[in-house]
């Protein structure tokens, strides 16, 4: 494999360093950093020992909520398991694993196929987050299944990306409450949400709801779910108050 070497920019001992962890068997970390395109590519030119880091990523997103779950559990002990869940599910989302990937320009060092190279797939939130998985996973077996050096290394961006997010929902006033308190303050003045229309399948149906302020509509919106499109509706009517729109604490 070292003749490919060329599809990792960055040298893996580089990587090393930013995990705070060295690798017994380097193999397993470029296995980690080796995207399905890159596998797909090498086997077509008759390459044998071709990685791909699938079966890693499947291991690396148990190894990952085991360890969250582990901190959970003990940090948040006045928290009950509703709480707990929805504290983890953000933590370990596909957005959050991104966020921790590009922390360490985990995209920098992985291996891609020319397709995925030419599409910026470096940079792709889907790509980096199954790597940082896999990546967790690599650091668990090299280690002989020890969870230990991967939580010295996962943790702190787990426990930074928790305090802001927990700090964003305390500050957080989304559309619908600030579009509210700008009607307030003129009497009179009666705001409402009307579905619109409703489309699409039971378990991907969508809703366009509009704004109405007094029967006139000031604003329209479309989501998944009737409380997104009312959101989406509000912000919009905040830009016609010559406010800013607002984002929803679920982006």
């Amino acid at each position: 494999m070292k003749d490919n070497a060329s599809f990792a920019p960055l040298p893996m001992e580089e990587l090393e360093e930013k995990l705070g962890y060295r690798f017994k068997n380097p193999e397993l970390l470029r296995e980690a950093l080796s995207h399905s395109s890159f596998y797909n590519e090498m086997r077509g030119r008759g390459v044998e020992n071709a990685y791909c880091n699938e079966r890693l990523e499947f291991l690396g997103d148990s190894v990952l909520s085991v360890i969250v779950s582990g901190y959970l559990f003990r940090t948040y002990a006045e928290n009950m398991e509703g709480d707990l869940t929805k504290i983890r599910a953000s933590a370990v989302c596909e957005k959050a694993l991104a966020a921790y990937a590009a922390a360490i320009g985990l995209g920098d060092y992985l291996y891609l196929g020319r397709g995925e190279e030419m599409n910026d797939g470096r940079h792709r939130p889907s790509i980096t987050s199954d790597a940082f998985e896999a990546v967790l996973a690599a650091i668990y077996l090299d280690s002989g299944e020890d969870c230990e050096p991967v939580a010295r290394f996962l943790m702190p961006h787990v426990v930074r990306y928790i305090g802001e997010t927990e700090e964003k929902k305390h500050t957080f006033i989304d559309a619908k409450t600030a579009l509210q308190q700008i009607i307030q303050e003129a009497a009179g003045e009666r705001l409402e949400y009307v579905l619109v229309s409703e489309s699409g399948p039971d378990h991907n149906k969508l809703f366009e709801i509009e704004a109405r302020l007094n029967s006139n509509v000031i604003g329209r919106g479309i989501g998944h779910s009737k409380r997104e499109a009312e959101q989406a509706a509000a912000a919009e009517a905040l830009v016609l108050f010559g406010g800013k729109s607002v984002d929803s604490p679920e982006n």
